[in-house]
């Protein structure tokens, strides 16, 4: 049950059937320098920017406020003293 290959053109023959590729597509064309992605700014107009502080602030941890009043934050040092207070008073 052993069958040998006698004709070595054969593989050939296949190569040769199938179809060729346009020469064209094959050869890659000159790429320029990889350019950055386009990226759109923003503008916050002065009250935007306020009201975005104030929802910072507002969603602010009593950790991160610590945090900050240490760092000398006068806002969350007020906020301290205020919750502290507020403790006492009850």
């Amino acid at each position: 049950m052993t069958s040998s290959i006698t004709n070595s053109t054969s593989s050939q023959s296949a190569a040769a059937a199938a179809p060729e590729l346009n020469p064209k597509s094959t050869q890659s064309k000159p790429q320029s320098a990889p350019t950055a992605p386009a990226t759109d700014t923003v503008q916050l107009s002065k009250i935007a920017q306020a009201a975005l502080a104030a929802l910072k602030e507002v969603t602010e941890t009593p950790a991160q406020t610590a945090k900050e009043a240490v760092a000398g934050d006068l806002q969350a040092k007020r906020l301290l003293a205020k919750e502290t207070a507020a403790k006492q008073a009850r």
